[in-house]
């Protein structure tokens, strides 16, 4: 079936095929994953392509190479583990290490084309000597410092729009005067020891489309202004969303594909590249999750020219 996504344009990144094995009633819902890849084959087949795995040297410029190793081998003690949430299997290590080699790769895709995209990514609670909140490693991080490393960005903002503050971004960059992170995210949610972001800013339960909205127009420019990057990663998490059970907020669907359009086009309008990451997700029913993903990916294909318009359906609730 004609896609109308053309070879040429921006890549996508799936990790799907690499699965993260859980226990029966584990609450990350880790099949949402291989529902978005299906979604996305049926909207832009040419241009999705699975990753390579994040190599230990591009791990270790965001990571403690200890903690790197041990996640790795298998050596994390048990609180480390329990903290992550996941439990260890040499699977759990190839997935981490794809998700964000998959960032990576959007990232090389931006670059050389305006766009790239990750299927999955946005773990933003990995820190550089432990990981935490279903977090193993901070593909943003990872990508930002290979990005500076092999001289494709030197100044990088990232935009953080999941639900939960990115406490492992903001601590791996503290300090850094050319790596700006700005976090919109729930007041009273995990984590609940919050790091200090470029730009933090905090919302109360239940805030809707509007306020978001409102918020994200005042604040986005000045984050740009303050970055003025070379590329963007820009974490779209679908847990703002009314339904997701570890969210709080009340965004819908449409407020959420507002937010996407908004992000995209200031950033587009300046000619900054940008490489998306899924983040979070934990609505109870998964398509929710795929629908609002989904959206994400067609808006961003829609704006870069890699497609006519965008063909995902998005229910309005």
């Amino acid at each position: 079936a004609r896609t109308g996504a053309d070879e040429s344009g921006p890549m996508i990144y799936d990790s799907s095929a690499f699965v993260l094995p859980l226990p029966p009633g584990h609450r990350f819902p880790v099949a949402k994953y291989a529902r978005l890849a299906e979604r996305v084959a049926g909207l832009a087949a040419p241009l999705v392509r699975v990753p390579d795995a994040a190599t230990e040297r591009e791990l270790g410029r965001a990571h403690d190479p200890a903690y790197v190793e041990a996640v790795s081998r298998g050596t994390l003690d048990e609180r480390a583990q329990r903290r992550i949430g996941f439990p260890w299997s040499t699977a759990m290590v190839e997935r981490s290490r794809r998700s964000a080699g998959a960032t990576l790769a959007a990232c090389r895709s931006a670059v050389d084309r305006g766009l790239g995209i990750n299927l999955a990514g946005g773990t933003h609670h990995a820190h550089r000597a432990h990981g935490e909140g279903y977090c193993v490693f901070n593909d943003a991080a990872v990508a930002a410092r290979a990005m500076q490393a092999e001289g494709l960005a030197t100044r990088v903002l990232v935009v953080d729009l999941d639900v939960h503050q990115g406490d492992g971004t903001a601590s791996i960059f503290a300090g850094d005067p050319d790596v700006t992170t700005l976090s919109i995210h729930g007041r009273r949610n995990f984590p609940f020891r919050k790091r200090a972001s470029t730009i933090d800013v905090e919302l109360d339960d239940g805030t809707g489309d509007d306020a978001y909205l409102a918020t994200l127009a005042t604040v986005l420019p000045r984050a740009i202004d303050r970055a003025r990057p070379d590329l963007a990663i820009y974490l779209a998490g679908a847990d703002p969303f009314r339904g997701d059970r570890l969210g709080r907020l009340a965004l819908g669907k449409a407020g959420l594909a507002d937010r996407d359009r908004m992000v995209l086009d200031r950033l587009a309008a300046l000619g900054i590249p940008v490489a998306i990451a899924m983040a979070g997700g934990y609505a109870d029913d998964v398509d929710d999750i795929v629908d609002i993903h989904l959206a994400t990916v067609a808006i961003a294909l829609e704006r870069a020219g890699a497609l006519p318009r965008a063909r995902a359906t998005m229910p309005a609730c």
